[in-house]
């Protein structure tokens, strides 16, 4: 999967001489956490930088909620979004897998990405993006026994899985491999006739079963 399948389209986005308190007042109404900044005047889809939450609540005195409904104007409401809005924010292409952008969230430590191709804004990919689609990947059909296993470091999981649909008639839904520590495990989901075959085959063949997790 890739970040252009699971990416938010439907931006929003002001132009850099909107002011603090405008700012705020747009995410409180639309409830979103962050705002593209863009040339409004010569390019609507060229990005020029991005404001969060945090960026605008740091600019009012801590005493100030910035995003109160009824908000008396402080000291910084009226200076344009662009005294606090987040310099060359570090950027995605559509192209991109999405495992890939949730390592860059996770190791840079910030909750969206803007997406750019060819230089143009085309949508933004955030941690709740992130968060259903590996929910989606994770998920399998009702009828599917979830088998967590582990493996040698050297081991074709996939061969002998496939090995075994061959012999005992299951389908193999979806295979996950991990690394925990030392461990190798193998996340299964299988469904058909021959489950219970496959289960007596990976405890017959030395495979440490760790859990096995059957519909309810």
């Amino acid at each position: 999967m890739i970040v252009s399948m699971w990416m938010t389209r439907q931006l929003v986005t002001i132009g850099p001489k909107l002011s603090i308190g405008e700012a705020a007042a747009i995410m409180a109404r639309k409830r979103i956490r962050r705002l593209l900044i863009v040339d409004v005047e010569h390019d609507p889809q060229r990005l020029i930088r991005i404001v969060s939450s945090t960026d605008v609540l740091h600019s009012a005195p801590p005493e100030i909620n910035p995003f109160a409904a009824l908000l008396a104007p402080n000291a910084r409401s009226h200076d344009p979004i662009a005294d606090i809005m987040k310099r060359d924010p570090l950027c995605v292409n559509p192209e991109m897998p999405i495992e890939a952008a949730a390592s860059l969230m996770s190791e840079r430590k910030i909750g969206a990405l803007p997406v750019v191709r060819e230089g143009r804004l085309v949508g933004l990919i955030t941690e709740s993006d992130i968060f259903r689609a590996f929910v989606n990947i994770l998920s399998s059909p009702a009828s599917a026994v979830r088998i967590t296993f582990a493996v040698n470091a050297k081991e074709d999981a996939f061969k002998w899985l496939a090995d075994c649909a061959q012999r005992y008639a299951f389908r193999v839904v979806s295979l996950l491999n991990s690394d925990q520590g030392d461990s190798h495990v193998c996340v299964a989901r299988v469904t058909g006739a021959g489950v219970e075959q496959l289960l007596e085959q990976l405890w017959k063949s030395g495979h440490r079963v760790l859990n096995v997790l059957r519909p309810s």
